[in-house]
């Protein structure tokens, strides 16, 4: 089982040019573990590419879509005290935004405070960089 960042989930809902990567983590090892705020984030992505012209609107509807569907299947860390707690450390610790202070603290609530055990995916640097830090095997 892995830790999915929403960077990592999306190329699983529109084509990239990583998608090919994600789809072989997917197939690799098919358990995904994420936080509550993972379809949010997603959606926003979703939408920027959207506004930004790059996603029509029929695309968009397919990939949310997709992203119900997959949603249904992950195990999703929810938002305790203990992960709003650990995020507040790391951004204190690391140069991250608040949502990825969270995503970080969600993995490191379902690694049981062991991020070695479990591989932390995600396709933005400066969360892997944290992530690694952290303790965690990025990929």
């Amino acid at each position: 089982m892995r830790y999915w960042d929403a960077s990592a989930v999306v190329p699983l809902l529109i084509v990239e040019d990583s998608t090919p990567t994600a789809r072989a983590w997917l197939t690799e090892d098919p358990g995904i573990v994420t936080w509550w705020g993972t379809p949010l984030e997603c959606v926003s992505a979703l939408a920027r590419r959207q506004r930004e012209g790059g996603l029509p609107e029929a695309s968009i509807i397919d990939a949310v879509e997709r992203l119900e569907v997959l949603a249904q299947t992950w195990h999703e860390v929810s938002p305790t005290d203990g992960v709003r707690r650990t995020a507040v450390r790391l951004l204190r610790s690391h140069p991250l935004r608040a949502a990825d202070s969270l995503q970080l603290a969600a993995a490191i609530a379902a690694a049981d405070g062991d991020p070695g055990s479990m591989p932390f995916v995600t396709l933005d640097a400066r969360l892997a960089d944290a992530a690694s830090k952290e303790g965690f095997r990025i990929g």
